[in-house]
């Protein structure tokens, strides 16, 4: 039997319950909760007990004043979410979180400035007291990612670094590797093709079975394949790199790569292309045009090695974040915000959105609906799928 899996999805302050249908690639909301302030991102307890969320009145642009590690226990049966134990204060805006393989740290990644945090983890679930660090970390710049590594052994921190802008260089980006030992970091590598000027990571995942790590790099619209090494660490240089895009010798302005995640069989990795800049037109700004879609490559189960198959139109602007079922046959992807877009000499809106994907048997997406989603109280910043035993 396969885990039923529930996805949440957030807009502002307020994360939504949605239940799964996979056979009718349908969603169905069923409940929300209201968070401090903005969902950054969430992360389930490998127990698939607890959501851990975080959340910030900050965002891009905005310091804030306001972050909170929020934890929810999870119903087992519908996927309702309640507050668990006392929210705890973080010391800037976080960007991501997650929980490391034994379930008894929340590791949280923050891009200004950038940096890295360790909580316990209570035995009921609960947020606990910080871990204190003995030493100077190298956080990099602008840190987007922070995942412990499937041995539980080394722990990487994905820094985006920032493209040239506004009279200021580039900041280079980079992988920064740490050793990790019970909830304790330590500098080991940091890994960048040369001094990480023209690397911009954005996220990373890792293969199921096989010691490979695949990394969305988005100032470059750029998947890198890498393989890990025993201790955790990454090889300094990736096995292949690859475009993202459909049409990568007509880049427009604003493209970047997304979110990316390995398919439950390991066959296949999907991340996403997005694009929100605007045009002139008519007196109106509008989207230009770029890509928002969602990439498919197969993956080489002997090598490694990921080929484009597909680039499966987005229908909507800034796919942020999207999530597969636990079965490997649904892929639902949400947009942040909606935009008016040319067609032709008119301008419509193009709404946000949750779009709902089939995955067929050879990893390609069939679109089957869109359900529009109201962002008035905010953009629709997080989602993803949590699978329930």
């Amino acid at each position: 039997m396969t885990a039923k899996s529930f996805f949440y999805a957030s807009v502002g302050p307020e994360l939504s319950l949605f239940e799964v249908d996979v056979g009718a690639a349908a969603l169905q909301k069923r409940a929300t909760v209201i968070l401090p302030a903005n969902v950054q991102y969430a992360w389930p307890h490998p127990s698939m007990r607890y959501l851990y969320v975080v959340s910030s009145d900050g965002g891009p642009g905005l310091s804030g004043t306001t972050h909170r590690a929020n934890a929810f226990r999870i119903d087992s049966r519908s996927g309702a979410l309640e507050p668990h134990g006392e929210p705890q204060p973080l010391p800037s805006r976080p960007i991501h979180t997650s929980v490391d393989a034994s379930g008894e740290y929340l590791l949280t990644a923050y891009n200004d400035p950038s940096n890295v945090t360790v909580h316990h983890i209570n035995g009921d679930g609960a947020i606990g007291e910080p871990v204190r660090q003995p030493g100077k970390l190298d956080t990099g710049i602008y840190g987007h990612q922070i995942r412990t590594t499937p041995g539980n052994r080394a722990a990487i921190l994905v820094t985006r670094g920032n493209n040239a802008a506004g009279g200021k260089p580039e900041d280079p980006g980079a992988l920064k590797v740490f050793t990790f030992d019970h909830g304790t970091l330590t500098n080991l590598a940091s890994i960048a093709p040369g001094t990480g000027f023209g690397f911009g990571p954005r996220h990373l995942d890792f293969h199921p079975t096989q010691p490979w790590a695949y990394v969305s790099i988005e100032r470059q619209n750029k998947l890198y394949a890498y393989k890990l090494q025993p201790e955790g660490a990454l090889e300094r240089d990736p096995m292949f790199v690859k475009d993202t895009l459909a049409n990568p010798a007509a880049v427009k302005p604003g493209q970047g790569a997304g979110a990316i995640h390995v398919h439950p069989s390991g066959r296949f990795v999907y991340l996403t292309n997005r694009n929100q800049d605007e045009v002139a037109f008519e007196g109106q700004k509008v989207f230009n045009g770029g890509e928002n879609n969602v990439a498919v490559f197969a993956i080489d189960a002997k090598t490694g090695e990921p080929s484009l198959i597909q680039t499966s139109e987005g229908f909507g602007i800034q796919l942020r974040t999207f999530g597969i079922d636990a079965s490997g046959r649904l892929l639902a992807a949400a947009n942040i915000k909606p935009l008016l877009v040319r067609e032709g000499s008119s301008i419509k809106t193009l709404s946000a959105g949750i779009m709902v994907y089939r995955i067929a048997e050879d990893g390609k997406l069939g679109f089957v609906r869109k359900y529009d989603v109201d962002t008035r109280k905010g953009q629709q910043f997080w989602s993803g799928m949590v699978a329930l035993a």
